[in-house]
């Protein structure tokens, strides 16, 4: 097989992307001569490394694999030079995780990192399955998510759990509870995650299993929007326990719904990197 460095630093960028244009432009080419690299690299490998999934492009497994090479070699080749040079390794170790993670979990974490002077920290934004699939690809060194389904070919392991709770108003007639369930719901007008999202899922499927008629107050996106929505007195909001209770609304713990445990996720080989080591030493276990 004829594979050369080149194409697989410029596989690395455009996968990190899945855009032609911008990762052309990061590494100053045309798009048609990334398009020429990319090709002539699932060529000479005999295997798709992308395919369209809509609008979107999407790593194949293989692809996903061939990532992962790409970057760990492209690693350990800065880490020979800054060794050869002497000079100090100055690449930063990538964490992927959601908006909830990093409001209420994550905080003090980063504030550590940040503060050192030897690992550089890189943060990408991003929901599950994106978090899964920068962290098989090489994308990201480490994840942070909601997990309904464990992965088989990554370490997992919980961070921390949190019952769901119903937000109401001091007022309301369910506030005086020490406890709801989804059948209590029956009624009422909620703040919900837009479908498909998996939050939004689960309660559909709690709420029709108890039997409560329901309405749907607004559709929200993140747990802050859902949470003001609630001070606004638009609707009720089942949110994860982590979420802070804002002055006016008490949370109740909704019996019938499932906790949620936050995992950090890695490639089984990303802690013989120190640079991974730290930053798991700074997650709040």
């Amino acid at each position: 097989m004829d594979v050369s460095v080149d194409a697989l630093t410029s596989f690395a960028v455009f996968a990190e992307h899945l855009n032609f244009t911008r990762a052309a432009e990061q590494l100053h080419i045309s798009q048609p001569a990334l398009h020429v690299k990319v090709r002539k690299l699932a060529e000479s490998l005999g295997r798709p490394l992308y395919r369209r999934d809509g609008r979107r492009l999407v790593l194949t497994a293989d692809g996903e694999t061939v990532a992962r090479f790409a970057r760990a070699h492209d690693e350990r080749l800065a880490h020979f030079l800054s060794e050869f040079s002497g000079a100090a390794r100055t690449r930063p170790v990538v964490l992927a995780a959601g908006q909830g993670a990093y409001l209420y979990l994550l905080g003090d974490t980063i504030r550590t990192m940040s503060a050192g002077e030897r690992t550089r920290l890189r943060l990408i934004n991003c929901d599950h399955r994106q978090m899964l699939a920068a962290v098989r690809s090489g994308h990201a060194h480490v994840g942070v998510s909601v997990l309904d389904v464990l992965p088989d070919d990554l370490t997992a392991a919980p961070l921390a759990t949190f019952p769901q709770v119903l937000l109401v108003p001091t007022g309301h007639r369910l506030a005086r509870r020490r406890s709801v369930t989804m059948r209590d719901l029956a009624g009422e007008s909620l703040v919900v995650p837009p479908s498909p999202r998996p939050q939004r899922i689960l309660l559909e499927q709690g709420l029709r299993s108890a039997g409560a008629d329901w309405t749907v107050a607004v559709e929200a996106e993140g747990w802050p929007l859902i949470t003001h929505f609630v001070t606004l007195g638009v609707g009720l909001a089942i949110v994860n326990g982590c979420v802070p209770v804002p002055r006016g609304l008490t949370a109740k713990p909704v019996t019938d719904l499932p906790s949620v445990t936050y995992h950090v996720v890695h490639r089984p080989e990303a802690t013989d990197d120190p640079r991974v080591t730290a930053l798991l030493d700074a997650f709040p276990w």
